[in-house]
């Protein structure tokens, strides 16, 4: 089926996580109805965004997978004929958390994992207190609706792992994603932050001839009080030249229904062959941290 429907579901997020879920499964269940074959759900959606602290109670908001918000979208995913991609908030043992996507293709199986590979900590983005760095490499899922790769949030500032991906045939790169302003920065720093988001995906699809759909949350969150996270809302798809096909708005909730054709990925990196014509003898040492 080259001409598909991508769903993004981009929304606000409260304190409660039941109704977080319940309220994703909804939008998702809409999106479905209005023809959506691939529906992506924005990073961690089922609480606040927990990491702008170091909380140990934080990590009772994890849980297996598979679990109950897995199941959930299995349900929905098999009633439709829907491919879904859900991002979850890991326990995978006690001591060890994953900040992982789950892809469930239309039968409702469950195809396997993404783990992120690359975890921040920066202000308010505390992430290495409670994730541990993925260890299922970067993979691209045959789905009903293409085959697609999964990347999350601050995977999306480094090329190599869309490239990777990217190389595995993957012709859609899905980031679910939790960015921000602090709003003490934004008048300063705020154009500057957003367009440097959006940039560096969108030569993730001209670099690899494939289409990226980015997934954010809106409103914002100050679960540990202060001034919080202004969330940018603004997800977006890109074309297979880097082209912008749709954008969401920087603060209202939306299901974006983005047509595509997947066809244009064999025209694109046909004509633009950056693949065919990659040095892979003189890249060894990008396997080292710096060269000296």
């Amino acid at each position: 089926m080259p001409k598909i429907t991508l769903g993004l579901l981009q929304h606000a997020c409260g304190r409660d996580p039941a109704a977080n879920l319940k309220k994703t499964l909804a939008l998702a269940e809409q999106a479905a109805k209005k023809g959506a074959n691939i529906i992506c759900t924005q990073e961690l959606f089922r609480s606040q965004y927990f990491c702008q602290a170091e909380n140990h109670d934080y990590f009772g908001l994890a849980e297996p997978i598979p679990g109950p918000s897995t199941k959930a979208f299995q349900a929905l995913a098999k009633k439709h004929g829907v491919v879904v991609i859900a991002s979850l908030f890991e326990k995978r043992a006690s001591g060890l958390y994953h900040n992982t996507a789950v892809i469930i293709d239309a039968d409702g199986s469950l195809l396997g994992v993404y783990r992120k590979m690359h975890i921040p900590d920066d202000p308010l983005y505390y992430e290495k207190f409670y994730f541990t760095p993925g260890d299922t490499g970067f993979k691209a899922w045959d789905t009903k609706f293409g085959k697609i790769g999964v990347l999350i949030c601050w995977d999306q500032w480094y090329p190599e792992g869309a490239r990777l991906t990217a190389m595995q045939g993957a012709e859609i790169l899905f980031y679910p994603t939790a960015i921000g302003w602090h709003p003490k920065e934004k008048a300063e720093y705020g154009t500057n932050q957003h367009g440097a988001w959006e940039t560096i995906q969108r030569s993730h699809a001209v670099a690899n001839g494939c289409y990226v759909a980015a997934i954010n949350r809106i409103g914002t969150e100050t679960p540990e009080g202060g001034d919080g996270i202004e969330f940018w809302g603004q997800s977006f798809v890109a074309g297979t030249s880097g082209q912008i096909l749709a954008k969401a708005s920087a603060d209202k909730e939306e299901i974006m229904l983005v047509p595509i054709d997947l066809e244009k990925v064999d025209v694109t990196r046909t004509h633009w062959p950056f693949l065919r014509d990659r040095r892979i003898d003189a890249y060894g040492d990008l396997t080292k941290r710096f060269i000296d």
